[in-house]
């Protein structure tokens, strides 16, 4: 192995004391860079979520352990009413503002173990692990009452709505999260 342009062998010291320190340091540093560099290519900057990519690769792990387990999950999918016009009468600073605070009460209404993420525009999804047959008229309602509280205090001249479908997960049908989406973005029309 090559530190600073020389051979390295395991158990032999290259330095002083102070000197293997700083190389240390130095490593950590450039590992840390990396992990924060593949943190930020799997995360939406603007609402802190999973982008799409990040989605795919996490969902998938939660898709495994699941059919490990055999255990269910169901996918939710979302997508912002009057996201556009929301745009067009107030300016794309309070879209963005809509988009997080949507995100916001979605990484607040659902469990830690679910997967939640941003997958375009003012679509987002939410991966259930272990859960089948989900009640999404009651989950919609506790996520429109958080929505509802926040509109109230923000004061806007809008609200923030939105749609919900779902998409159980079956093992015999789905080898995937990608064909997760698909149905999904099927039954959105697109």
């Amino acid at each position: 192995m090559l530190i600073s342009g020389k051979p390295h062998t395991t158990g032999v010291c290259a330095g002083t004391p102070q000197q293997e320190r700083e190389l240390l340091r130095d490593l950590a540093r450039k590992a840390e860079q990396e992990l924060i560099g593949v943190q930020m290519a799997s995360m939406d900057e603007l609402t802190l979520l999973p982008n799409r990519h990040g989605f795919l690769a996490l969902a998938q792990l939660g898709l495994e352990a699941c059919g490990q387990l055999g255990r269910p999950a169901t996918l939710l999918f979302f997508n912002l009413d009057d996201f556009k016009r929301i745009n067009y009468l107030f300016g794309r600073t309070e879209g963005d503002h809509a988009l997080k605070t949507f995100a916001d009460v979605l990484s607040i209404g659902f469990r830690e173990s679910d997967v939640i993420g941003r997958l375009e525009g003012a679509t987002f999804v939410a991966l259930l692990t272990g859960s089948c047959g989900v009640d999404v008229t009651a989950i919609k309602a506790r996520l429109e009452e958080m929505l509802d509280e926040r509109n109230t205090m923000a004061h806007r001249g809008y609200g923030i709505g939105f749609s919900i479908g779902q998409i159980e997960y079956d093992p015999t049908a789905h080898d995937s999260v990608e064909e997760l989406l698909v149905e999904a973005e099927k039954a959105l029309g697109r």
